[in-house]
This record gives C-alpha cells, sequence and structure tokens, in this order.
C-alpha cells in the first residue's frame, strides 16, 4: 500500500496533523478517542481494515487531536477547553477543503463529534457516536476511578498498562499487546495522557443534545468495558430523531471486535445502501493448533521439539490440502477449504504431537476471511478462543463446524457451550473425533453387551477383526464397500462398549467357541 501522506492544518496556535484516503463521493471526518497516532494506525489489522472500509466508499479525513500522536502537545497547566478542541476538527476540514462532512466520532471523540453538530450544523452532513458519551463521570469513570487511572498512567505509561480498561478480551493476544504498548507511547506521554485525562473528565454535552439537527446514528457495544451502554441510550432519547443499535461485544475501541459490522452500519447509514459484499473475502475453515510443555522440559528440549512439531505442522497441513496460514507465539493456524479436511488435519496434528512428546489442544470453526494474507479479524480471534477453552488432546469445534461437514464420516459430540469475549450469547461447541480412530468419543453407560447383540453380519467382520485384517480385505472378503466396513465396526465399536479395533479382537477372543464366535 502507497504511503499515506501525513500533513498540517493550524488551528490557532496549534499544529493538527491529518491525513485523507479515499475519493467517495462525500467527506467523512474520523474523531478518534482518548489517543491516536495516524501513522500507527495502519499497523493494527482491526484499525486497518476499518479505515479501508470506511475510504471505500467517502472521502475520508483522519486527525490526530492535539495532545496526542503527530500533532502539538498541551500545556498541562493550561488545558484548552472542549470548544477548542472542537475548532480543531473545523481547522482540519478547511485545510483539507471540506465545506461538509459527515463526521463519525468514536468514544471521547464524540462529545466532540456532537459539539461540532450542533455549533456547524450547515457543515454537518450527518453524525455517527460510536461509543459515545455525554457526560465523562457519569458514564465513564466516576472522581475516584479516574484518579487511579491516571497513577497508573504517570507510573506505568508505555508497557501496555492500560489496555485491560479498553479491551479486556485482547490482553491475552500477545501480538495486540505489544502494539498497545507502542501505542501508548507515540500517542501521547505519560505526562501528555494525564492532561488529557483530566481534560475529557470535564466533559458535559448534555445541554446541547437536543440541538444536533443532523441525521444521527448511534453505535455501542452491549457489554463495553470502558462506556456504559446506558450512555448511548440517554443520547438516543435527548437527539432528535436519532436511531440507537447496540452490537455484540465489550472490547471498547472501534477497531477491535467486528470491525466488519461497524463499518456495515456506517455505510449504509451514509449511503442509503447496504454494503457491498467484498468480494476479497471467502469463506474458510480455520485450524487453530496450540502446543504446550506440561512435562516440564526445560527451555533447550521444549524448544528442540517446538521446532520439530512446527515442521511437521507445516507438512501435514499441506498432506491435508490446506495452508499454513502464520503462528502467533505456540498458536499455528492454519487454513482448509473444508471444516473436514481442517478436522482430519488435526487428528494428525494431534498424534503427532504425542509422539513429539508435546501437549496440543485444538481449535476449529468456519468463517469469512481475507483472501490474501494472514487470517485476521473476528473469524480468526474466536478460533484462537476456542484453541484457549480446548483441553489437552480436544479438538474444539463450532456447532458449524459439525453441521458443514455432514456426511463427512466425522464423529462429533455435543460440549456444551463457550463463552467469548465478542458475542453476545455461548456459542454451542462440540468435540471432534475423526473417523480414523472409529471409536465414540461418548458412549452410553449400561449394562455389558453380551455378543447375541450382533448381527450376523457384524459377527462376521468381528472375526475378521480377530484374524487381523484390514477393512479393505474385509470389504473385499463379505463383498461390501470399505465404507460400509467402517459403518459397521463404529458400529460394533458402539454396541459393545469397546475403545478399538484390538479391544474388538480381544472380546472375539474370549468369546469364541471351538467353531470360532
Amino acid at each position: 500500500m502507497r504511503p499515506i501522506e501525513t500533513r498540517y492544518a493550524r488551528s490557532g496556535e496549534v499544529r493538527i496533523a491529518y491525513q485523507v484516503v479515499g475519493q467517495g463521493a462525500f467527506d467523512l471526518v474520523f474523531v478518534p478517542g482518548f489517543i491516536s497516532n495516524l501513522d500507527l494506525h495502519w499497523e493494527e489489522e482491526g484499525y486497518s481494515r476499518l479505515l479501508k472500509r470506511l475510504s471505500a466508499f467517502s472521502r475520508l479525513i483522519l486527525f490526530d487531536k492535539r495532545g496526542t500522536g503527530l500533532s502539538d502537545r498541551v500545556d498541562s497547566r493550561r488545558l484548552p477547553s472542549l470548544e477548542t478542541r472542537m475548532d480543531d476538527v473545523r481547522a482540519v476540514m478547511d485545510a483539507a477543503g471540506s465545506g461538509r462532512a459527515a463526521i463519525l466520532g468514536a468514544s471521547e471523540g464524540a462529545p466532540m463529534a456532537m459539539l461540532f453538530a450542533a455549533t456547524y450544523p450547515e457543515r454537518t452532513r450527518a453524525l455517527v457516536l460510536y461509543g459515545g458519551y455525554a457526560h465523562f463521570h457519569r458514564w465513564v469513570m466516576p472522581p475516584e476511578r479516574l484518579e487511579a487511572f491516571i497513577e497508573m498512567a504517570e507510573t506505568s505509561w508505555g508497557t501496555g498498562a492500560t489496555l485491560p480498561n479498553f479491551a479486556p478480551g485482547r490482553v491475552d493476544d500477545a501480538h495486540f499487546a505489544q502494539w498497545w504498548a507502542r501505542f501508548e507511547r507515540l500517542s501521547a506521554s505519560p505526562t501528555a495522557a494525564a492532561a488529557l485525562a483530566r481534560m475529557n473528565a470535564d466533559i458535559d454535552v448534555r445541554d446541547i443534545l437536543a440541538m444536533i439537527s443532523a441525521p444521527t446514528l448511534l453505535i455501542h457495544r452491549r457489554n463495553d468495558a470502558r462506556v456504559d451502554p446506558d450512555a448511548s441510550r440517554f443520547l438516543a432519547k435527548k437527539i432528535p430523531h436519532a436511531r440507537l443499535v447496540e452490537i455484540a461485544g465489550r472490547d471498547h475501541p472501534i477497531w477491535t471486535g467486528d470491525v466488519d459490522r461497524v463499518a456495515d452500519l456506517i455505510e449504509e447509514c451514509l449511503t442509503g445502501e447496504p454494503a457491498v459484499a467484498d468480494t476479497e473475502r471467502v469463506l474458510a475453515a480455520l485450524l487453530v493448533t496450540r502446543i504446550y510443555d506440561t512435562a516440564k522440559l526445560g527451555d533447550r528440549m521444549w524448544s528442540e521439539r517446538s521446532q520439530r512439531f512446527q515442521e511437521t505442522w507445516r507438512l501435514l497441513v499441506g498432506r491435508h490440502g490446506g495452508r499454513a496460514a502464520g503462528t502467533h507465539g505456540e498458536l499455528m493456524v492454519s487454513r482448509f477449504d473444508g471444516p473436514a479436511r481442517a478436522i482430519r488435519c488435526a487428528a494428525a496434528l494431534r498424534e503427532a504431537a504425542q509422539q513429539i512428546g508435546v501437549a496440543s489442544a485444538q481449535g476449529a470453526h468456519v468463517g469469512e476471511i481475507e483472501m490474501r494474507g494472514q487470517p485476521v479479524g473476528l473469524t480468526a480471534r474466536v478460533t484462537m478462543q476456542f484453541a484457549a477453552h480446548a483441553r489437552r488432546g480436544d479438538i474444539l469445534a463450532s456447532r458449524l463446524v459439525a453441521d458443514l461437514a455432514v456426511g463427512s464420516g466425522l464423529h462429533f459430540v455435543d460440549a456444551g457451550r463457550v463463552s467469548l469475549d465478542e458475542l453476545d450469547e455461548p456459542v454451542p461447541v462440540v468435540l471432534a473425533t475423526s473417523e480414523q480412530h472409529l471409536e465414540p468419543a461418548c458412549r452410553p453407560k449400561g449394562r455389558p453387551a453380551e455378543p447375541m447383540a450382533l448381527t450376523a453380519r457384524e459377527s462376521e467382520v468381528v472375526n475378521l477383526i480377530a484374524d487381523g485384517k484390514s477393512n479393505a480385505a474385509i470389504a473385499a472378503a463379505l463383498s461390501l464397500s470399505e465404507h460400509t466396513v467402517k459403518r459397521h465396526v463404529a458400529n460394533i465399536l458402539l454396541k459393545l462398549d469397546l475403545p478399538s479395533r484390538a479391544a474388538a479382537a480381544a472380546f472375539s477372543a474370549r468369546h469364541a467357541g471351538p467353531d470360532g464366535p
């Protein structure tokens, strides 16, 4: 992608950094939240995805608020008012040659956007507020929590310490946490961060809400970790003709969670048309494989086994028709055209892990991903969470995987529901067992079965299993298809409550009479 040019607008004595992206039919000004950095936004997959979606249907104008990112800092002894900061929006629009624009205010950017819409109705085409509020202390932080936050900012800023306050669901995502620490450092200094927090504490725009005449869309996550959803419900009541859409999720930043859902709502609101399907996205099955050391092997031995498994992983993924799509620490992500291939590969990887001497746990899911590059977005994060929930040796998959794999010969057992950070309701999941094992993962308990529980044909099959014959040899001997033999073997193991073909052979030997069973 060609580097985006950064320019500067003058707002009073302050220089405000801004960028212009896209060539849409109307202008869209994005007013960011607490902190921002124009250059760093493009390095994070969710943020970059959001900006690309917005600039696909608009001429997108981005800027860093005063005191943040590439813009001039503020004097912590003379903090500017909200009206002064609101003027920065007008200054950027003037510099970018924008007479009238739609305004998107996210989080702390929402009060600035509301004030601008009320002050300059002739320059406001429409208003979109994401995770917004009218009064800081009522809906974001009471005074005592704010002081604790400022103390943390002054002592731990730049380490990513604020991440749990904004996106608790991403705390265990090492790559994102590392980016967030850089985001803190490059967006504001510790002193500037504390000053910004104090500026935000003064926000109260409740008295101007009735003066907003622009068409207004409100978007809020139902379990938002930073801004109480009641904040947007209040705005919906006070802003004339405002429409509120609540979406799933608890992570607060606009570029986290289901970014495409947010972009779809904004596009439909501003264009009057539903978002056009992205031809660069395809439906795929993702498999995330996690390995870990339960035997306390020591750094050197663990490193050797981990490297050996990763080499085996790439080999087995290719053999099963998949593609190794990247690694995140000890997480290995692979993609397949269909869920059956993914599950069969997972079974092979589980066996390989046991042979190498490492523990494995795997998650599988089906959803839309980008055709190019590493799988990112909601589908990838859900699959990673499945892998995190899976126990040692488990292949934990979404119910959708089982539904799409019907007729594949794979066996799935209901495993209840799993709660995920970005979804409102717990997701039904299953445990998967490949047909190669031919053993039910969950068998009903009851009295031991007797030999007469088998049909005549099943008795013949058990006899041939005891003779050491393969499924192909049994099929030839009985003039059956190999698939039919597999079904007979599965039924035999189920009826006799046996774990394997070897156990079936032993059963046959125990119950054999003078002339056989």
